[in-house]
């Protein structure tokens, strides 16, 4: 069973500005970047017609998947960005949240206000790899499952994490671009 997390293309927004969970929009190099995607993909995918299809609910990972021709992928929340709460769509170096100097000296564990840590990210995918994992074991020949999810780079580190690859102390120095492809062979 192979799980690939696809993370979306680039964003329309300017940098420096946090998101999360925040609704934003595709960057004009839309089609090019997704056409980078796709080849990689299919190489990726070496034949195999993907089992199950999911994304995060956020629509730059939806519009994604349906540029590559899955339409109606599973939408889970669990694949969401980390969620900023309060600091959703503020410059960094605008933020006056005395909560900010917490969270820049222990990201991993210190949530934003109103927001998740990435250790709470970190769980909630877990959780859903553990569950589909379960779940496919069960109910399909799961050594040929190929399964698609379109999500956004916390996932990814989450992924990775949850994998083995690196100590929850250096997963923010595996982030991967725009566009990446992260497979787990489970």
């Amino acid at each position: 069973m192979r799980l690939h997390f696809i993370r979306h293309t680039r964003p329309d927004i300017a940098r420096g500005v946090c998101y999360g969970q925040s609704d934003i929009p595709l960057a004009a190099s839309f089609a090019e970047e997704a056409e980078d995607v796709r080849a990689r993909l299919t190489e990726r995918l070496e034949g195999c017609t993907p089992t199950r299809i999911y994304s995060s609910p956020l629509s730059r990972c939806r519009h994604l998947c349906e540029a590559l021709g899955y339409e109606a992928p599973i939408l889970d929340a669990r694949l969401l960005e980390l969620n900023f709460g309060e600091w959703e769509l503020q410059r960094f170096d605008e933020i006056t949240d005395p909560r900010l100097q917490l969270w820049y000296d222990d990201y991993l564990h210190v949530a934003p206000t109103g927001g998740e840590s990435f250790t709470e990210q970190a769980a909630r995918v877990a959780d859903f790899i553990e569950e589909l994992r379960d779940e496919l074991a069960q109910n399909e020949d799961s050594s040929a499952c190929e399964v698609l999810i379109f999500t956004h780079g916390g996932v990814l580190l989450s992924a990775g994490l949850w994998a083995g690859w690196y100590p929850l102390e250096e997963a923010f120095s595996h982030q991967s671009p725009y566009g990446a492809i992260c497979t787990l062979e489970l």
